[in-house]
C-alpha cells in the first residue's frame, strides 16, 4: 500500500507540472502539496488500515476543496 502512495505523489507532480505549464500556479502549488503529502505518507510504513483511512480522508477534502476552487475561483 504504501508504493502505492508513492505512485500518487508521481502522478499528482505530473499535473502540478502541467498546471504550471498551463499557467496556473495556485492549482500547481496545491498539487505540489499533495505530491509531498503522497511521497511522505509512502515511506511511513503505516498499516494498510491506516493507509485507507487517510486515503479516504484525503478524498473526502480534496473533492470538496476542488470543487470549491473550480466553482468559485475559476469562474
Amino acid at each position: 500500500m504504501d508504493r502505492m502512495f508513492r505512485v500518487l505523489g508521481f502522478w499528482t507532480a505530473i499535473f502540478s507540472a502541467m498546471f504550471f505549464v498551463g499557467k496556473y500556479p495556485i492549482m500547481g502549488l496545491l498539487f505540489l502539496a499533495q505530491t509531498g503529502f503522497f511521497f511522505f505518507l509512502g515511506y511511513l510504513r503505516l498499516s494498510e488500515r491506516m493507509y485507507m483511512y487517510i486515503f479516504g480522508a484525503y478524498l473526502t477534502i480534496f473533492f470538496v476543496a476542488f470543487s470549491v476552487y473550480t466553482s468559485f475561483f475559476m469562474s
